[in-house]
């Protein structure tokens, strides 16, 4: 169950951790309690998602089928999100072409997309229930944040698929944690990283008016093959707040 704003001065000081106050401002609720994964969907029987030293944390895997991300129990229309999260690690090697601030990507004068392999882990921040409006986290060049959904979508506009890019790079390195703040109204999204604005204002056409919220199982390890896919999910989360917006109509 969610507690409110109110409250939760008092559970962190009762329980000890490490935590952030929820930002400023009124009707700020946590999505996670730092202690379980209460008010989440939990898979494959906690065998991917769990709370290890008060932060929720990925076991990425390719040997389970069905579904693994962790959603929230709850369906959020328009909102403000904050949402803490690293990179614990990057297990591969990932082949990441460069990607132009209109969205599309750098061609090399033989017609093929620049391409650079860099260490890699992937995750992501699923809004309403749809994949199509994921926030990337990840180690390409563009950065965190972008709408991998919307940029890569060709029957898109232009400017759409512009707005999905992020505007700069501003992760920090990796096992460090950053700062996701969110924000939801309508079909528009804007994305602040580590203080730095990387969407903005950006339009998601077809946008879901409500749905949960997901984090992102992606790739993992191959027990069998023993070996890491190169797009998985070697992340942590902690700190998340949300507060719902109210429509003035």
């Amino acid at each position: 169950m969610l507690k409110p704003a109110a409250a939760i001065a008092c559970l962190l000081l009762v329980t000890s951790l490490s935590y952030a106050a929820p930002p400023e401002g009124e009707g700020w609720e946590f999505l996670f309690n730092g202690t379980d994964l209460t008010g989440w969907k939990i898979p494959q029987e906690g065998k991917i998602w769990k709370v290890v030293e008060g932060v929720i944390d990925c076991n990425p895997r390719t040997d389970i089928e069905g579904e693994k991300h962790l959603w929230s129990q709850r369906d959020f229309g328009d909102f403000a999100l904050h949402i803490e999260w690293r990179l614990k690690d990057t297990p591969a090697e990932n082949t990441m072409p460069n990607i132009l601030p209109d969205g599309s990507y750098e061609l090399g004068p033989d017609g093929k997309p620049v391409t650079t392999s860099r260490p890699n882990a992937d995750s992501g921040i699923y809004l309403r229930g749809s994949s199509k409006s994921q926030i990337n986290i990840w180690c390409w060049p563009i950065g965190s944040g972008e709408i991998w959904g919307y940029r890569t979508d060709s029957k898109m506009p232009p400017e759409v698929r512009a707005g999905a890019t992020p505007r700069s790079h501003a992760d920090k390195p990796v096992g460090e944690w950053n700062t996701f703040d969110i924000t939801i109204e309508g079909d528009r999204l804007t994305v602040v990283l580590n203080g730095t604005k990387v969407i903005d204002n950006a339009q998601l056409p077809g946008v879901p008016a409500k749905g949960p919220i997901a984090l992102q199982h992606h790739g993992g390890f191959d027990p069998e093959k023993e070996t890491w896919n190169a797009a998985s999910s070697v992340v942590q989360f902690r700190n998340i707040y949300i507060r719902e917006l109210k429509s003035d109509s």
